[in-house]
């Protein structure tokens, strides 16, 4: 029996999902901020940071900025799942839908953190309203029901880590001459991994599919 491409992206949603949260929780409840092991020699780490901002580090500054990203995650959230259903309804190809279904698990498991890690875990990294800016915490995070932040301000978990070249910028170069350079520098999940491999598949593979729909 052949199964229905409905069933297939919802599968693959909470297979993801699974993946995402599975990493996270054990990195939240085993690590603490900063820490690292090598997977495989120095250029794939494991390193613990906390985002509370968007994707692979990038911040959305203060308490509003962070409860602005989280409702626009979850705006997102509601508009990709219409997308897909409509997609599924009007028969698109099946690996355009699983595409988008990718970013559905990547905006849901990102999500998840910002809206209840702050309430299930007794410590994270929050924001100082007299430095104005985001501070760590000491020690492991244990589950617990009196939580760190509120709903909606819970920070991202990430931990994957390719530092592939560390080097220096040559002497000559316009900026940062002299300063040590590392690719590649941002720290990402699960989640993230999800969307970006969605969108690059799809701009690979389905932008002339796109763009015929775009016409019609």
């Amino acid at each position: 029996m052949k199964l229905p491409v409905a069933w297939k992206a919802i599968i693959l949603v909470f297979i993801i999902l699974f993946i995402d949260q599975i990493l996270k929780f054990w990195i939240k409840t085993h690590m603490s901020i900063g820490q690292d092991f090598a997977v495989f020699g120095n250029w794939f780490l494991i390193h613990f940071v906390e985002n509370p901002g968007m994707a692979f580090g990038w911040e959305l500054g203060g308490k509003s900025g962070k409860v602005f990203l989280s409702l626009f995650r979850l705006a997102a959230i509601v508009a990709i799942i219409w997308y897909v259903r409509a997609l599924i309804r009007e028969k698109a190809p099946q690996g355009f839908i699983l595409c988008v279904a990718l970013i559905l698990a990547g905006a849901i498991g990102n999500m998840i953190d910002c809206a209840f890690y702050g309430l299930i875990f007794d410590s994270g990294t929050t924001f100082n309203t007299e430095l104005g800016t985001y501070v760590s915490y000491p020690g492991v995070s244990q589950l617990s029901s009196d939580g760190y932040a509120p709903f909606l301000h819970g920070c991202v978990v990430d931990m994957l880590s390719f530092p592939i070249f560390r080097g220096a910028y040559p002497g000559w170069f316009p900026f940062n001459a002299g300063e040590p350079f590392l690719f590649f520098r941002p720290v990402f999940n699960v989640a993230d991994s999800a969307v970006t491999i969605g969108v690059f598949s799809i701009v690979i593979f389905y932008w002339g599919y796109l763009k015929r729909v775009s016409k019609s």
